[in-house]
């Protein structure tokens, strides 16, 4: 991938108001170490902007457009730079209601419009249309590094009135690298380990169980599953934690201000504690009312924070403290 180089300096700890592409080209080249965000989710708002991105015509234009906005992300990345993104999938219709708005509702609830992925080529209504892993594949190929796949398990996901598939609970936050080698600081997230399994390693192993031999595809027996004596495994030998698994119980947190897609703080705090080097800077080109600002602040990173909408920079500006830069002229 390549861009054009910056030509203007943005300072850490700022945000600015303005369309992130052109913000995103002035940028100078490998000037950030991490980017968290969560770009708007397609045909869900209309947030009443010009530019903005998600009311695009068809899906394929959408995520033409966020691949050219994370080309200039990858530009401004550091070579050991990740890139943390959430994003979640989009129905093709309006459920039950066909081609027809809510009555209730006929501009939609919570800043919603009435759907524009009514009609959308190759699916039929109701289907779901696979925009995460539409992005994730686009972007691969574009040139990123497709690393995980991380699921966010939402303990207290909103309730939806459809009874003909499951309640939806879950969106996807991609783990992307510039390069094969990158900052990834695993011991920030690690998690404590189980119970059960600390037993397991305590407990004796005989030689007669299934994993005993080497099993088709491992190089050799795993150190877990050799046979050895109870208690010669101490407990003293078992470290308290384990690499962070993929799937996070995270539940969303009510936040008063007027922004409807507002992720936890807790989120977004634990991809920069693990794609971010304290004293580091993470960008969110799409910055809402700040909260990858907030998360970074408190644990000793830097920010700079790219925002259409300018309600949503004086929102973050009075959460974060500090005003912001438009750009948006």
């Amino acid at each position: 991938m390549t861009g054009k180089a910056g030509c203007r300096k943005i300072k850490a700890d700022e945000i600015i108001n303005g369309d992130c592409l052109c913000v995103l080209k002035e940028m100078p080249d490998e000037s950030v170490h991490c980017c968290v965000t969560s770009p708007p989710y397609y045909g869900l708002r209309d947030y009443g902007i010009e530019g903005q991105v998600g009311r695009e015509a068809a899906p394929e234009q959408y995520i033409r457009k966020l691949t050219e906005i994370f080309s200039e992300v990858y530009r401004v990345l550091r070579a050991d730079g990740t890139c943390w993104l959430n994003i979640s999938d989009t129905y093709c219709g309006t459920g039950s209601k066909g081609k027809c708005t809510d009555p209730k509702n006929p501009e939609g609830r919570n800043g919603q419009k009435v759907s524009i992925a009514q009609n959308v080529e190759g699916c039929k209504h109701k289907d779901l249309i696979g925009i995460p892993w539409m992005l994730a594949f686009a972007l691969r190929n574009s040139g990123w590094y497709l690393r995980n796949d991380i699921v966010w398990q939402k303990g207290n996901a909103m309730p939806e009135s459809a009874k003909d598939r499951l309640t939806r609970s879950y969106e996807h936050i991609f783990l992307l690298a510039k390069s094969q080698k990158y900052y990834f600081d695993a011991p920030a997230i690690a998690e404590p380990i189980a119970a059960d399994t600390k037993r397991r390693y305590m407990g004796g192993r005989g030689s007669s169980h299934k994993y005993s031999d080497e099993v088709p595809g491992q190089a050799g027996v795993q150190s877990f599953n050799k046979p050895r004596q109870a208690g010669e495994i101490k407990e003293s030998d078992i470290s308290p934690v384990r690499n962070c698994r993929d799937v996070w119980l995270i539940n969303t947190v009510p936040y008063r201000g007027k922004h409807f897609a507002a992720y936890p703080p807790k989120l977004a705090e634990r991809c920069i504690l693990a794609g971010c080097p304290e004293g580091g800077i993470v960008l969110d080109p799409f910055f809402g009312s700040g909260t990858t600002g907030l998360a970074a602040l408190k644990n000793g990173r830097h920010y700079i924070g790219i925002e259409l909408n300018e309600e949503y920079c004086v929102l973050a500006g009075e959460r974060i403290g500090g005003g912001y830069e438009n750009r948006a002229d």
